[in-house]
């Protein structure tokens, strides 16, 4: 039996993500410190694309761009990220725009990426609206318990999708209220 050579495809990043309110950037901010790894947040890095161009004066600005906009911003971010080696990438997995839904890792950030883990932090939806209603430090969209459900299930669909890209394993942390170290943990593991 003829055996064929296969070459391994590289693989790089590990993408951590989750709907705003998760508390995933808080989860990723104590892993980081617990052992020294090295972040890169995707939403700054778009931002600092869309302030250079006079596109936006904070990150929740950008969401209200227009799609192609937006496209340009994350096509141009990746490659910048994609330029600091193996990094762990804090971001969305998907962007609620007025128009729908928009994939927060299209193909060209994942092309660009690699990724060899998608990470999906998820707590309850109850949890969640009663984080953004606490959190004074961001002008967050108001939504319902069942719209926060229904992005949380979106970010499932897309995570699957962008593993079947990529080859990338897809796994779930629970951020649930007060266990923050329990999640820092379950990511460590995940990274390591």
């Amino acid at each position: 039996m003829k055996w064929l050579s296969v070459q391994p495809i590289a693989m790089g990043a590990i993408i951590v993500t989750g709907i705003p309110g998760v508390g995933k950037t808080t989860v990723m901010e104590a892993a980081a410190k617990a052992r020294n790894l090295r972040i890169a947040v995707f939403g700054s890095v778009m931002f600092e694309v869309a302030q250079a161009e006079g596109l936006a004066k904070s990150r929740d600005d950008m969401r209200r761009l227009a799609p192609e906009v937006q496209k340009s911003i994350q096509r141009e971010a990746a490659i910048r990220i994609a330029a600091m080696g193996k990094v762990i990438v804090d971001t969305h997995c998907t962007v609620k725009t007025p128009k729908g839904y928009l994939p927060g890792l299209p193909a060209w950030v994942l092309e660009a990426l690699k990724p060899a883990t998608i990470v999906l932090v998820e707590a309850g939806n109850e949890e969640i609206a009663k984080r953004r209603a606490n959190d004074a430090t961001r002008k967050r969209d108001e939504d319902s318990v069942a719209a926060i459900a229904e992005h949380q299930e979106y970010n499932r669909r897309f995570a699957a999708a962008y593993a079947t890209l990529t080859g990338a394993t897809v796994c779930t942390v629970r951020n649930a209220d007060g266990k923050v170290e329990q999640a820092m943990n379950d990511i460590l593991a995940v990274v390591s």
